[in-house]
Parts: C-alpha cells; sequence; structure tokens
C-alpha cells in the first residue's frame, strides 16, 4: 500500500476517479433498497449518485487534459489509510439510521481526502477542482446529517454533538472494542491450557501475563501502523495504537489475576480457575454490549459470535491443557 504524501497528481485523480465511480454506486444501491420502504430518501440518494457521476466526468475531463486517456491501476484500497467500503451485498435491508451512518463516514472521508489533496497539488487547475469537490462533498456531509431528520423524527440533535460521537467511535471505540476482543478471547487458550497442564497458579499467571502483554504490543503496533488517520479521521495512530494495546492487556489480564491466589490455600488452584471463569463470563458479555450499543450490531448476534467463539477457544484450552 502507498501512503498518501507519496501519490502523484494522476494517480490522486486515478484514485479520485476510481472512488466517485464507486460511490455512486453504492448510493444507488442504496435508493434501490429504500425505494419500498423510504421513497423520499431514495429519491436523496438518486440525486446523490447522480452528482457523484457529475464529479467522476469533472475529474476523468481534467485528467484526460492532463495526462491522456489511460488510467493507472490503482484504487483507494491501495492507499494507506483508507476506510474500505461495506461490500454492496452486505447493505441490503439496514435500517435508515444505519445507512445514514455509512453515508457520514463515506462523506466525511472523501471531504478529507480531496482537502489534503488539493493542498499538496501543484497545479493551479487541479488544486481548485479538488477544492471544490471538498467543498460540495462537505455538503453532502451535512445533508447526510439531517437525512432521517422528518422521517425517523428523533429528538433535536446537534450536528456536533452527531459528530462528536462519530469520531469517539473512530478514534476510540473502535480500537478499544478491537483489543478488548483480541486480548479477552486470545488469550483464553494459553491461559487456561497451562493452567489443566501444571494446576500451579503461579506458572499459570507467568504465562498469562506473558501472553497478555505481548498480544497488548503487537496490537498497538498493527493499528497504529495500519492508518495514518489523515484521511479517516480517526485521530492520532499513535492514541489509537496506545488504546488498542491497553485494553487489549485487559483483555488478557482481567482473567490471569486470578491466578495470584497462593497455591499454599486450600483448593488454591480451583478457586482460582473459578474466579477467572467468572470473570471471562462478565468479558464476554461485556464485549457483546459495547458492540450492540456503539457498532450498531443486534445484542444478541453480538452474544452468539463473541461468546460462542470465547467459549469455544476456551474449551479448546481446557482439552489441550488436561490431555
Amino acid at each position: 500500500m502507498k501512503n498518501f504524501a507519496d501519490l502523484t497528481e494522476r494517480e490522486v485523480l486515478a484514485v479520485a476517479i476510481s472512488s466517485e465511480e464507486e460511490d455512486s454506486r453504492i448510493y444507488m444501491s442504496f435508493a434501490e433498497d429504500l425505494q419500498a420502504r423510504y421513497p423520499d430518501s431514495a429519491k436523496i440518494f438518486e440525486e446523490m449518485a447522480g452528482e457523484e457521476r457529475g464529479h467522476r466526468r469533472r475529474l476523468l475531463q481534467l485528467y484526460e487534459e492532463r495526462f491522456g486517456p489511460h488510467l493507472p491501476p490503482i484504487r483507494r484500497e491501495d492507499v494507506k489509510g483508507f476506510l474500505r467500503r461495506r461490500p454492496i451485498w452486505l447493505t441490503k435491508n439496514l435500517p435508515l439510521e444505519t445507512i445514514r451512518k455509512e453515508v457520514e463516514t463515506m462523506e466525511l472521508q472523501a471531504e478529507r481526502f480531496y482537502a489534503r489533496a488539493a493542498e499538496q497539488a501543484q497545479d493551479v487547475g487541479v488544486r481548485r477542482l479538488l477544492g471544490d469537490l471538498a467543498e460540495e462533498e462537505k455538503g453532502h456531509e451535512e445533508l447526510a446529517v439531517k437525512l432521517t431528520g422528518e422521517i425517523l423524527k428523533p429528538d433535536v440533535r446537534e450536528a456536533e454533538d452527531k459528530t462528536r460521537r462519530r469520531m469517539f467511535v473512530l478514534q476510540y471505540v473502535q480500537p478499544g472494542l478491537a483489543g478488548l476482543m483480541d486480548g479477552s478471547v486470545s488469550t483464553l487458550a494459553p491461559l487456561f491450557a497451562a493452567a489443566f497442564a501444571t494446576h500451579q497458579n503461579w506458572q499459570t499467571f507467568v504465562v498469562g501475563l506473558a501472553a497478555s502483554l505481548g498480544a497488548g504490543i503487537s496490537m498497538a503496533f498493527a493499528e497504529a501502523l495500519s492508518d495514518d488517520g489523515s484521511l479517516t479521521g480517526r485521530g492520532s495512530p499513535w492514541i489509537r495504537g496506545a488504546t488498542t494495546g491497553v485494553m487489549t492487556a485487559i483483555g488478557g489480564l482481567g482473567h490471569t489475576l486470578p491466578y495470584l491466589v497462593p497455591d499454599t490455600w486450600p483448593n488454591g488452584f480451583w478457586i482460582a480457575t473459578s474466579i477467572a471463569g467468572a470473570v471471562v463470563f462478565f468479558e464476554l458479555w461485556a464485549i457483546a454490549f459495547i458492540r450492540a450499543h456503539y457498532m450498531d450490531t443486534p445484542f444478541l448476534q453480538a452474544v452468539f459470535q463473541v461468546v460462542l467463539g470465547g467459549v469455544i477457544v476456551l474449551g479448546v484450552g481446557i482439552l489441550i491443557g488436561a490431555s
């Protein structure tokens, strides 16, 4: 993947052209999906799709004037920092509020892309067009914020509060939740394998501590290096990396700390294991709740995905350790 700062003007225009084409198709898919339920909103999406096609024509015309008819094979997926679009087949029958959030994210990213591209463009004509498109995408974002106002009749909410919540989710909740899930689930197998293999609390604690801290460091670097935040608006990569790393370590340490129960206690191993099992139960349910509350995942689906997966990993660890 290429860094955004390393793109040439030709590559920037090529990425913009392919992005506008894809976004117009996504909007038309939303329009078709909403036609029967919310025909007025469907018309808005059709208009937005038409505007995206207009953006593409303007970009393509400028590109052909500057560089000729051939487009280099580069898309936004090839540029570090772009959020991946949800596949079309996963956007069917989504609630209108969920679609609105999807559109907000799409338009915010497009605005930031054009604004950054305009800043580093050398050609006056290219800079002018990219700046104009940034302003137009900003107008789309404001339209997306108001999209469901009359249909869903929500309580009055300030646009900046919505933006603040969205940015909070992007910068802290998503990376923190990813870390908590990884730390809580991935450390189960080595911890409980060590527990049932040794029946020694201290040795089990050492294994769990190493697994938790190692996973935290790995996840922190993976998150920090995956996206510099310049296009997605997800904030400082080091803050996100630190959030992910800390939550990963916490997720693993939660069920590791009970093994500090001294081995000299009567039934010390089973006391520690029982406490650790209870902690695992609450960790998995907490993850399911956070996913349902912030990530628009149906609660029962979140429970099924997280709890079932955690139980399977836990069972694998116990079977390996007891064998």
